[in-house]
């Protein structure tokens, strides 16, 4: 398989992601953070592709990304009063919340009680998620590597993995992005990334 590219630019970007998704197909986008592999979050074999392409581990859960607040809903069984609030101040942005899994969600995409969810700050990512609903996604590339930032590195290490490239040049973040464990209380934070961890509890202090 030849993974076909196309420039984020291109007025006709979306409509084809949203062409290779809709058929189960696995594409490769730009964030705000860095580059990310995605496949609709309700496609349990693409999801399956996902671990295959990057050589992850399945005990690995897979993290969710939205375009709108209310797509929680569909992806969260409840979203506590700590994750409201850090999702107010920090999305969209580099900032990724575990809550309890709503039950309809695929076993493949997480098989524990949790998962991750993430709204980028990334408007032609947005954009998409509005048109096709939420995706499962990871960092776009091999398990243990570095986290890639730009369109041309993806290419050279998962040509021919996925179906789509989005060309998108360099990530403005370049950095994955925070993850806060909010099931638990106080929240951990589980690792440090694009948002710091001062930042994260001078809004919890301020709201809690």
């Amino acid at each position: 398989m030849e993974t076909s590219v196309i420039k984020q630019s291109n007025p006709q970007s979306e409509e084809l992601a949203l062409e290779v998704l809709q058929s189960g197909g696995v594409i490769a986008i730009p964030t705000d953070t860095v580059y990310g592999i995605a496949c609709l979050v309700n496609k349990r074999e693409s999801i399956r592709r996902l671990y295959a392409i990057k050589e992850r581990e399945l005990v690995k859960a897979i993290p969710v990304l939205i375009g709108t607040l209310e797509q929680t809903s569909n992806i969260a069984a409840i979203f506590p009063p700590a994750a409201y609030a850090l999702s107010r101040h920090f999305w969209p942005g580099a900032l990724t919340l575990v809550v309890n899994k709503h039950p309809d969600l695929p076993f493949e995409l997480t098989g524990y009680p949790t998962v991750g969810i993430r709204m980028p700050d990334h408007k032609w990512l947005r954009s998409l998620i509005q048109s096709c609903g939420p995706l499962a996604a990871t960092s776009a590339n091999i398990s243990d590597q570095p986290s890639l930032s730009n369109a041309q590195a993806v290419l050279e290490e998962l040509d021919g993995r996925v179906d789509l490239l989005i060309d998108g040049g360099t990530c403005a973040g370049g950095i994955p992005s925070t993850v806060i464990d909010c099931t638990v209380s106080p929240v951990k934070v589980l690792r440090i990334g694009g948002i710091s961890k001062p930042s994260i509890y001078r809004i919890l202090n301020t709201n809690f």
